[in-house]
């Protein structure tokens, strides 16, 4: 059992693959076997996470999951603590090896209780063994009972620490979003902050712990794999592993480096809608992650020659730019002016980032959608890097489709469009064709500001101009714009421009 951290990659499986495997592990295992492991698993990384807890709280549902709660019951109460368990099953109507772990919790002496603990302040740490992976995006809808569904609001208002065991219940593992029915109110503002969330997974790590919803649900993740080590099953995606700077060579000069080219930037100053911030973003984010050169042509009519506070970002007009020559990062800041450049830069420039303004011209020109998928086979690689809205306009549906199944979305835009997608948000989804996605492990809720966006475009386009790989590039570009804001100080205040040049190019 270990903490997942960024420091390195994970493979991801989602429910098919994870029942596949845990089939295959237990018919080469005695009965039973799997649950004592993982209910042993579960009861020691309670007794790690709130060493002096004295009264434990565990809701248990009627399956397997329920089980392993079971078992990690009859674990807690022989080492003295006081185990007060909800279960919602019943011995008739549950799994053998549930039956067993309950007989086996009886034995112990545990508490039993009808309901949540009417006194959560009670307990010094509540286990929720209520679903697990049993809720599946595939899986037919099921509308909780009354019953479930308050021992469900107990566990996620708890003012105590939750372990959740597997995944946090209500939550599907390969799309990290509450199942239909299971999405509760959050507490009222006036209550305790919640403490701590934890989950264990167990035999495999799933994909929906790292994205959506349940990155805030799911708190600190750990893996037991149950002494499970073969993987017969290929991974459905992977968490993305540590991308940092690589050191450079004394011999190098910035041609090594490449030149990257920012256009976008719309200046209606005389409708009060300049948006020459967004490129210039993207600009110096280049900048300073190590692009040799950065060359900023602004659809403003030269409006602007020089940025004072970046003298190194050389201006161009578009016309001037050689495309064929550079990685060209277009779309930020870009309004409806973007819509005139985009057929030459679609057909010449030699690598390509296409963010903001740019993709949503795309996703209403059938002509432009055409010339992004056939740079693939011109050796001309291109990034897209949307937003879920921005998203779901290249793939025609809504934002909330795209947020229910967010590496699915990533998915269909590679393969739409021949490139590599980014799908940012929250687990940001970096997808190429043929390949299995990976979700990125680092960022938090500061980046939700203004040109954040920008300066990963600008980001992307440095790692590309340097000659690396579009989807090595994407991936590296994303993690480290994360552990940029994960590393940020508390006191200081997060804007766009300072996190661009917080960047580090090696």
């Amino acid at each position: 059992m270990h903490p997942i951290t960024p420091q390195q990659p994970h493979p991801l499986f989602n429910t098919a693959a994870t029942r596949r495997m845990e089939q295959q592990a237990a018919s080469a295992l005695p009965p039973h076997t799997l649950m004592q492991r993982a209910g042993l698993s579960v009861a020691r990384l309670a007794q790690a996470l709130a060493p002096h807890a004295r009264t434990v709280w565990i809701a248990c549902g009627p399956g397997n999951n329920g089980g392993d709660g079971l078992e990690a019951a009859m674990h807690l109460q022989r080492e003295g603590r006081r185990v007060v368990v909800t279960w919602l099953g019943t011995p008739e109507h549950a799994p053998a090896d549930a039956r067993q772990s309950w007989q086996r919790a009886l034995a112990a002496g545990v508490t039993w209780a009808d309901e949540a603990p009417p006194d959560m302040t009670a307990a010094d740490l509540c286990i929720d063994a209520l679903l697990g992976i049993g809720i599946a995006s595939t899986a037919p809808a099921r509308a909780p009972d009354h019953r479930l569904l308050a021992v469900l609001a107990a566990l996620q208002h708890s003012t105590a620490p939750v372990l959740a065991v597997d995944l946090p219940s209500g939550l599907d593992a390969d799309t990290g979003q509450f199942a239909p029915g299971f999405a509760l109110p959050a507490p009222h503002a006036s209550r305790r902050p919640l403490a701590p969330r934890h989950t264990l997974s167990l035999l495999t790590l799933k994909p929906g712990l790292f994205t959506a919803a349940v990155r805030d649900a799911a708190g600190s993740v750990w893996l037991d794999d149950l002494g499970v080590t073969s993987q017969p099953e290929p991974p459905s995606a992977w968490l993305a592993g540590p991308a940092l700077p690589a050191p450079r060579s004394h011999a190098s000069h910035k041609g090594t480096y490449g030149d990257v080219a920012v256009v976008g930037g719309e200046g209606l100053v005389a409708r009060g809608l300049g948006m020459t911030g967004a490129a210039l973003l993207a600009a110096s984010a280049a900048l300073h992650a190590g692009a040799g050169r950065v060359l900023v042509a602004l659809l403003d009519d030269g409006q602007m020659a020089i940025d004072m506070t970046q003298p190194e970002l050389m201006f161009r007009r578009f016309d001037a730019l050689a495309l064929e020559q550079l990685t060209v990062v277009c779309g930020c800041g870009g309004g409806e002016a973007v819509r005139t450049v985009l057929p030459a830069v679609l057909a010449r420039a030699a690598r390509l980032v296409l963010d903001a303004d740019a993709l949503n011209a795309i996703s209403s020109d059938a002509a432009l959608r055409a010339t992004v998928a056939s740079r693939a086979g011109r050796g001309q690689p291109t990034v897209l890097t949307p937003h879920p809205l921005e998203a779901a306009r290249l793939l025609g549906m809504s934002a909330a489709d795209v947020q229910a199944h967010r590496l699915h979305a990533a998915q269909q835009l590679a393969e739409q469009f021949h490139c590599v997608a980014v799908l940012k948000g929250s687990g940001t989804v970096t997808a190429a064709p043929g390949l299995p996605p990976t979700i990125n492990p680092t960022g938090n809720a500061r980046l939700a500001t203004a040109g954040t966006g920008d300066v990963l475009a600008g980001m992307v386009g440095a790692h590309l101009a340097a000659g690396t790989p579009a989807q090595r590039a994407a991936s590296e570009a994303v993690y480290q714009h994360g552990l940029a804001a994960d590393r940020w100080p508390a006191a200081r205040p997060l804007t766009a421009s300072a996190l661009a040049r917080h960047i580090t190019g090696g």
